[in-house]
Order: structure tokens, then sequence, then C-alpha cells
């Protein structure tokens, strides 16, 4: 496969032009490749922002590449950071393996570990561009970090590959990166200054986008930064933490934002060092040796012992996860708000209309009813639908627009189980455009396309425009405090390809108005 890339790329340089493949970045040269299934988009892979955090440079901050007139190759994927992802059943591996947000196709039961390949030296991300793009282009730029967690993930998973929207569009480019994830992201260890290592990884990448994607065709002041999940909640977190310098004109915060504090704080530090003692690295009161010693252990030991412990449900259960240290992630994200360190630019904010039933308890035994629905519908409006109204508040009470959508479509090809309705991430196949993947659960229908393409032109309208793009198209921002709850876009429901609904519909119960519909 490596090879016939690059004589497909070769060949079209010969037609475009020699330089046409080959962009020139402050840390070194780029050759991309056009795939001929997507004839108008250049590829760039793998391109490192950041020194590999290996060896002495294991749960340290990124380290900033230095210029360089390297000339590299940018044909295949880069390797994920490290992960594991559970071989326990569940929706995602049983019934969606092909494509989706946490499974990559290829996992190896025995280490745990996700994808082709994983390694320590991850820290890259990849261009799309449209074929012709030069200089003098300036287009917007989407900059899209992975969901998974914080545990999972990467550049290389197919339903989150851009190259058929950006083939279609022809109006603008997108990046996504790796960044460090679970123990090696987030190891809250007692001998580190800085914790939050993957929300760091992130600003490194958006650093290296703003100096470098000119070269490319792209405005370096017209970035998105966009997330899924956990990626959309570290979108909301670098908001506040960076507030003052955002680099980013506005926020794409798909199914999930910094008011949902899921994570435990562990301030004793006792996750990580009940793995450092596991592996021989056995320091009470000597956090730097702890780490020492723990930095020359192969990744895919620590990986493998920390996933396999999970999914022998052991106890008690080992989390690594953002730390609240009140410099890039904070304790009360309502107050920061309220004294104005918030970012002030415009926010798309959406949801599925039934996110947590593709993460509720796997009902192994009840496949056809599913689990229990008010379960369900608790956890929808407090993990999902309510944060999602109180951070629409808060930003509008600084005059920040916020247009809302909700995705609500089911499709043959991506619901394998009827009462899965519109679930957590069943968007994402929608604004990539890789909805074709399932073709083993069903056929792609006329409908499905259409919400796809009108759910990326909405979103594209945004990105051209934060501030007004959206009105143009008749997408209004969302007034939490009109009577009716100001309005937002459905996608999908009804048989409807987009309609307009009342606020109160989505956001109702949050104010104990209403009850909340699951659709369809």
């Amino acid at each position: 496969m490596k090879l016939k890339l690059v004589s497909v790329a070769l060949a079209i340089s010969c037609v475009l032009g020699a330089n046409t493949l080959t962009v020139t970045t402050q840390t070194g040269s780029y050759t991309g490749l056009i795939d001929p299934e997507f004839p108008h988009t250049r590829q760039f892979r793998s391109i490192a922002f950041a020194e590999p955090p290996v060896t002495a440079s294991r749960w340290l901050p990124p380290t900033a590449l230095p210029k360089s007139a390297a000339h590299h190759y940018s044909f295949n994927f880069p390797a994920s950071c490290p992960q594991f992802v559970s071989s326990r059943p569940s929706v995602w591996n049983q019934f969606l393996a092909k494509g989706n947000l946490i499974f990559n196709g290829n996992q190896n039961h025995t280490s745990g570990l996700v994808g082709e390949a994983t390694s320590e030296d991850c820290l890259y991300l990849a261009v799309w561009t449209p074929a012709n793009a030069t200089t003098n282009s300036k287009l917007p730029v989407l900059f899209f970090m992975t969901g998974g967690g914080l545990q999972t993930g990467g550049v290389n998973i197919e339903w989150q590959l851009p190259t058929s929207w950006v083939e279609r569009s022809q109006e603008h480019i997108v990046v996504t990166i790796n960044y460090r994830l679970n123990i090696f992201g987030f190891p809250n260890a007692r001998g580190l200054t800085d914790q939050n290592l993957g929300i760091l990884d992130q600003r490194m990448a958006l650093e290296w986008v703003r100096d470098n994607i000119a070269s490319f065709g792209g405005d370096p002041s017209r970035i998105i930064q966009w997330g899924q999940s956990a990626g959309s909640q570290s979108a909301d977190f670098h908001s506040y933490a960076f507030f003052n310098d955002p680099i980013a004109q506005g926020y794409f915060l798909q199914s999930g934002t910094a008011l949902l504090q899921n994570f435990d704080m562990d301030a004793a530090h006792t996750n990580f060092s009940f793995v450092a003692k596991h592996f021989g690295c056995d320091f009470p009161t000597d956090g730097a040796a702890e780490l020492d010693c723990m930095r020359p252990v192969p990744f895919a030991l620590i990986e493998n012992f920390i996933g396999q412990y999970g999914d022998n449900g052991t106890q008690p259960a080992l989390t690594f996860n953002v730390v609240r240290d009140e410099k890039i992630i904070f304790f009360n994200y309502t107050a920061r708000a309220a004294a104005g360190k918030l970012a002030k630019s415009p926010a798309i904010i959406s949801n599925c209309a039934n996110e947590h039933s593709s993460l509720y308890a796997y009902p192994v035994n009840n496949l056809t009813e599913g689990p229990y629905e008010p379960a369900v519908l608790a956890l929808d409006l407090s993990i999902w639908v309510c944060p999602t109204a109180a951070t629409t508040q808060l930003r509008n009470a600084l005059d920040i627009p916020v247009f809302r959508y909700q995705h609500a479509g089911t499709y043959p090809n991506l619901n394998p189980l009827t009462w899965l309705g519109a679930y957590h991430a069943s968007d994402l196949p929608m604004n990539f455009g890789t909805y074709g993947l399932l073709t083993d659960l069903g056929q792609t229908t006329a409908f499905e396309v259409a919400v796809s393409v009108s759910m990326q032109d909405h979103i594209l309208a945004f990105v051209k425009d934060p501030h007004n793009g959206p009105q143009a198209i008749g997408w209004e921002p969302l007034n939490a405090n009109a009577p009716n709850g100001g309005t937002l876009l459905r996608f999908g429901a009804d048989g409807k390809v987009v309609q307009t609904v009342n606020g109160v519909e989505v956001d109702g119960p949050c104010k104990g108005i209403g009850t909340y519909n699951q659709f369809p």
C-alpha cells in the first residue's frame, strides 16, 4: 500500500507540478499525496509538531521542534499514542467496530493495544487541503481533536478522516492531531509540576498550526478549534485556560464541555504510585526517584497492566484523567466565566439526542429492549444536555454567540440496535462524510447523505465566518433567556433533513420545564 501511494503521489506531482505536493514549514518540508479516489484533495498524513516525549522526556510537557530544512515524506498516518482498548463486550467493539470512535479495526487482544501501531513517538498531526491550495488561498481551518475519554483515540480513525468533506467543499482545510492519553498524558504523579500533558500537547499542536498553516494555503487568523466528546471538553478547557490568547477564532464543542467534571482528584497520587510499585518503583517519599525508575519501563507493559487491571474488574479502579491545577484545569468554571476569563470567540455547541445509550452498561442479555431507559435519560440530561445548556448561558451572559444543534437522525448502516437512537458519536460520520463505512449493517440512504451534506454546510458557514456566516443561511445564535428558550437546529428527525426547534424542547428539563424527549 505504501509503494502504491508513493507512486500515485509522484505521478500526480508530475501532472500538477513538481512542488505542488511539497510544502515547506518552519520545522521541515513535507511531501504529501493525492489518493485517486479523491483527486482534488492533498493529504499530509504525518507531520511532527513536537519533539518525541520519550526516555527522559516521558511525563514532561511537550518541547517545540527546532527550525529545520529536513525533508519528510508524509504518506502514512502516524502511530497512535499509547493506549489500551478494552476487550470487554460493548456496542463499540461488537457492532460498531469498523471505523468508530475508539476502535480503528485492528486490536491485538493479547497486548490490548489499538490499531496497527502505537508509540510514545506520537506527537504528530495530519493536514487535508484542496489540491490547488496555495499560500495565497487563505482558507479557513478546522482543527480537530479526537474523543475517547482521554484514554484512546488518534489521527488514524476512519470515521474521523475528512478527505471526502474537503474533496466536496474545496473551501477549507482540516487538521487532526494526536495527543498523549491516560497515564502518559495525565499521570498525576507526585514528582511532576505539570500533570495535564495531553492538554499541553493539544496547545502545542495548535501553535504549530498557527505558525505554519499558511504554507498549506490556510489562514492562521481563521482557525476553529473543534473537538468531539473528550476532545470537545478539551477545546472548552482551552477557551478558559488560554482566554487571553486563544489562537482560535471560534470553537466547535461537539458533545462535551468544561462543566462536565467527571474526574477524580486523587490528591495523594495513589494511582500512579500503585502502578509504579507494580514495576518495582516503590519510592513512598521520593516522587522524582519514582519517575526516574518508571521512565525506562516499556510503555506497552504499563498500558497492558492498567488495561487488564480494568478489564478484570479489579478494585479499587485506576483512573488517569485531567487534574485541577488552577493553571490548565480549574475548579470553578462558572466563576471564571463570570470574571470574564473565557475566550470571547463564537461557538457551535452540539449534542446527540440519545447520547448515553451507547455508553451505558452493555445489555448483553437484553439486546431487543436495551438498557433501562429512565436511567439513560437521566444521564443524557446530567452529563450531556444540562452542561451544554449551562455553558450556553455562561456565554450568553458575555454576549458570546452560541450556535446550537442536535443530531437526532438514525440510519440503517449506523444503528445496529434500534434502542440506540442518535447515540454518542453517531454524528461524527455525518460531519466527516464517512457514513458509508458500515455497509455490513445496511446501505447508505439518500436521506442520510442529505443530512450529512446539510450538517457539513452549516458547520462550514460557521468556519468561514463564525460571527455572521450561520445567520446568512438561517441559523441564529441561541438566546437561552428568550421565552421559548431560543432556537436551535435539529438534524435528521421526523424525516426532515434539518428543522428549527425551540430551545425549551431540549434544555427545558434542566430548568424544570417539560420533559426531555429522545429522537426518534
